[in-house]
């Protein structure tokens, strides 16, 4: 009886939702180090491991550092040769082969596109029969049907509740009007970026196989594609960074890729945002500084601001309703009012093309909301064209056109999935 009991406890199923405000590493730390409190307690005297970007990143490292080959040794590679979703695959391999009680995934479908998702999925699936899983994840839309227990915490006491159900209503930030640029910008053609019949290989392996793809002003593209099809390469050509662009028919802001033109002519052109900028604020930058210093193009506020510039940004602070936060050190912000301040960052000059590079992945439900209302106040009131590169479609996001990459043997084609003519 006793060990049926145990059976029963040892296979557990959680999926457990998080808000953005909760402190995810001290919460797994909890359960890992058998401090869990409440339900979870069952836990406690079991062998565990962690399944997250962060675990297969120190895991690369390792394998670097040692130069030794541990999560996929019948394939002789290690771990930082495979594509994002092979990674993923071959990590879990490793992972099932430590024999532990129950594994924690940190929001395993990030970065995977549609297809791998439904294969990862599966493999939980048919995991849950031997091992115990806990699901951390952000977004209600991951919770996995097969999954018995379903509950959230809201913040640092680890309190478990149940998910409620809240609808997202998207609308427009605000009623004040997005600030005009300080100087208008010198580029006036329609379009910005065209490249044609553009192919990049690395060590003889193709990876874009003759991309043909015009970006004209005032227009919002996604580029949509599965991992390893090319999605990077795209953007390192498009922002000049990428040398296999030279010798091709790459237009970018009017001239051919190897004309003369500097990367610094093109960079000031566009406005970027990835996530892993915010490492680069972790200093005691105010939110306000922050915001300034994209007038500066400076990591950090070395030039005193001007009336006008301290003027915009008190009117960007007044559109995204973060007013009350303007003395608030960045670092300390919510990693949603984080996105959409490296966001209002990118845009503050009203560059040609603002280039969001999956800027939802990894926020809750409610601040994934807050950064998509700002993405369509930027469409509704700029000119500014947008590029936004995710593998999820979002509800409230509506992109005039959308381009995807298509992975073929001899590297991915394009194909122009959805595309609206402005008038």
């Amino acid at each position: 009886m006793a060990k049926e009991i145990f059976n029963n406890t040892k296979m557990q199923h959680w999926d457990i939702l998080l808000s953005n405000q909760v402190n995810k590493k001290a919460f797994i730390d909890n359960i890992l180090n058998g401090e869990a409190k409440g339900e979870l307690a069952v836990f406690n005297n079991q062998k565990g491991i962690l399944f997250s970007d962060i675990a297969i990143e120190k895991f690369i490292e390792k394998e670097y550092q040692y130069d030794s080959v541990e999560a996929s040794p019948e394939s002789h590679r290690q771990l930082r040769t495979f594509s994002s979703g092979e990674r993923k695959k071959e990590f879990l391999k490793y992972c099932i082969n430590q024999k532990p009680d129950f594994i924690i995934f940190d929001n395993p479908f990030d970065h995977l596109d549609q297809a791998s998702r439904v294969i990862l999925a599966d493999s939980l699936k048919d995991l849950t029969n031997d091992i115990a899983i806990i699901q951390l994840l952000n977004r209600t839309v991951d919770v996995l049907e097969f999954v018995p227990n379903k509950v959230q915490i809201k913040d640092n006491t680890f309190e478990l509740y149940p998910i409620s159900k809240t609808e997202n209503h998207f609308k427009t930030l605000n009623t004040s009007a997005i600030p005009k640029a300080i100087e208008p910008h010198s580029f006036h053609e329609s379009v910005l970026i065209k490249l044609e019949n553009v192919s990049v290989s690395y060590d003889e392996r193709k990876i874009l196989d003759n991309i043909s793809w015009t970006i004209k002003q005032g227009e919002f593209w996604q580029l949509i594609g599965p991992n390893g099809s090319g999605k990077s390469t795209i953007l390192s050509l498009i922002t000049g960074d990428n040398p296999k662009g030279f010798g091709q028919d790459l237009f970018l802001f009017g001239r051919k890729k190897g004309t003369g033109e500097s990367v610094w002519d093109i960079k000031k052109q566009i406005g970027i945002f990835a996530a892993s900028m915010t490492d680069l604020f972790q200093k005691g930058h105010t939110l306000e500084e922050m915001i300034l210093s994209g007038f500066f193009d400076s990591i950090g506020l070395y030039i005193e601001p001007t009336t006008h510039q301290k003027q915009i940004v008190t009117q960007w602070l007044e559109v995204i309703e973060m007013t009350h936060l303007r003395k608030k050190r960045f670092i300390d912000l919510s990693v949603g009012q984080q996105r959409v301040a490296l966001i209002v960052r990118a845009v503050l000059k009203h560059p040609p093309l603002l280039i969001l590079d999956e800027p939802v992945e990894g926020l809750d439900d409610e601040n994934v909301n807050l950064v998509i209302q700002l993405i369509n106040t930027i469409k509704q009131q700029t000119n500014v064209t947008i590029l936004y590169v995710s593998h999820r479609i979002e509800s409230g996001l509506a992109p005039t056109s959308v381009f995807e990459l298509l992975p073929a043997s001899t590297g991915s084609i394009g194909n122009i999935k959805y595309h609206s003519e402005l008038n």
